[in-house]
């Protein structure tokens, strides 16, 4: 196994918004997740969509210790 491609996992802990407190493994130390939950969708002409609401949470750059923190995002899109 080449050391220089390793995927590194790590425990991360989702902190504030719509996933508080949501724990999962993450690769590679992303500074930003991005969770989504899907909507009802009425739509006035029959039509068929699919829309899911976006958060972001954002990595805590200090977070030495697991879970890692990642931060609710208000004012992403």
């Amino acid at each position: 196994m080449d050391l220089h491609t390793a995927t590194m996992w790590e425990t991360a802990e989702l902190a504030g918004g719509p996933a508080d407190g949501l724990r999962m493994r993450v690769p590679d130390q992303p500074p930003v997740l991005q969770v989504t939950r899907p909507c009802r969708v009425e739509s006035p002409d029959g039509e068929e969509f699919m829309v899911d609401a976006l958060y972001v949470y954002r990595r805590d750059p200090y977070a030495q210790d697991e879970p890692v923190a990642y931060g609710f995002d208000a004012a992403s899109p």
